[in-house]
């Protein structure tokens, strides 16, 4: 973080962009504490299901996740709107 700061990025914008970032993966991700949930349901409908039949089944998803997020992200950037009270893509 504080090497963003250096190139004068607000720390916010970072943390959109971490976010954007993390929260697109979640699902495909082994450790995801959940994951044996979402495995234990699938495993309802289909017996010979395991964590790679999951993660394959779920990575589409996150890759449309991830693209709309950055989208979002660079139509902020772009246009410039604010990403809070007072909070700017620069310090």
């Amino acid at each position: 973080m504080k090497m963003f700061y250096f190139l004068d990025y607000h720390p916010a914008f970072i943390q959109a962009a971490y976010r954007i970032a993390d929260s697109s993966t979640n699902i495909i991700t082994p450790m995801n504490p959940y994951i044996i949930i979402v495995l234990s349901f699938m495993r309802e409908y289909d017996k010979k299901a395991g964590i790679g039949t999951l993660i394959a089944l779920m990575l589409p998803y996150s890759i449309c996740f991830l693209l709309t997020w950055i989208v979002l992200l660079l139509l902020f950037v772009f246009l410039g709107i604010p990403f809070g009270l007072g909070v700017e893509i620069y310090l």
